[in-house]
């Protein structure tokens, strides 16, 4: 096989892993655009139970409301964890969450990884340690793949990772209340810029 040949394979297959890549941007962005999504916007976060009982979301008649809360609730744990639970036990109505729960949490924040909940929010990136754009914004997306009576899955998109994290509500239908069921928010994400030894 002569050079030209080797030249063409090469060219050839760069050409078609471009084109993959294109198409299947095009697709996820055809995706994104018809999928169903609320935007939440906070002044302030929350700092306490008190503080998050007072704002409007907290009627949690909208799945999405509860989403959003459950983050800012996360972004109370370095700071104040005793508020945080009590924020998070509010938010999971009359499920009382478990001492495991909170293991798991405080799991997630170790070795100072409390970026991880300021990920969510609009303009928080690796590059600027994830500091979010005031007013504070959150997308809330539906997870279309999730559907079982009287539960609801969405979606939250992390400037930190690839791809979207999921969290479930559970239907209270004597209150019309959405509460936090799951959560597989506070996965691991990119480290922040000044924290990477590599950057």
């Amino acid at each position: 096989m002569g050079f030209l040949d080797t030249l063409k394979g090469t060219l050839q297959r760069e050409l078609n892993k471009t084109l993959k890549d294109a198409s299947a941007t095009l697709q996820k962005k055809a995706r994104d655009a018809s999928q169903k999504r609320w935007t939440v916007t906070f002044e302030t976060l929350p700092k306490n139970l008190e503080e998050l009982r007072a704002l409007p979301e907290a009627d949690l008649k909208e799945p999405y409301k509860a989403a959003a809360l459950c983050i800012a609730a996360y972004c109370v744990w370095p700071d104040d964890r005793e508020e945080s639970k009590k924020m998070l036990q509010f938010l999971s109505g009359p499920r009382e969450l478990t001492p495991m729960f909170f293991n798991q949490v405080q799991d997630r924040f170790m070795d100072g990884k409390n970026y991880i909940p300021f990920s969510f929010f609009e303009g928080a990136t690796p590059e600027n340690d994830y500091t979010p754009s005031k007013p504070y914004t959150i997308t809330v997306y539906d997870n279309p793949n999730y559907k079982a009576e009287g539960y609801y899955g969405v979606l939250l998109r992390s400037g930190g990772a690839d791809s979207m994290r999921q969290l479930t509500l559970r239907h209270k239908p004597s209150t019309g209340q959405w509460f936090l069921w799951e959560d597989f928010t506070l996965g691991g994400i990119r480290i922040p810029k000044s924290a990477d030894k590599w950057a």
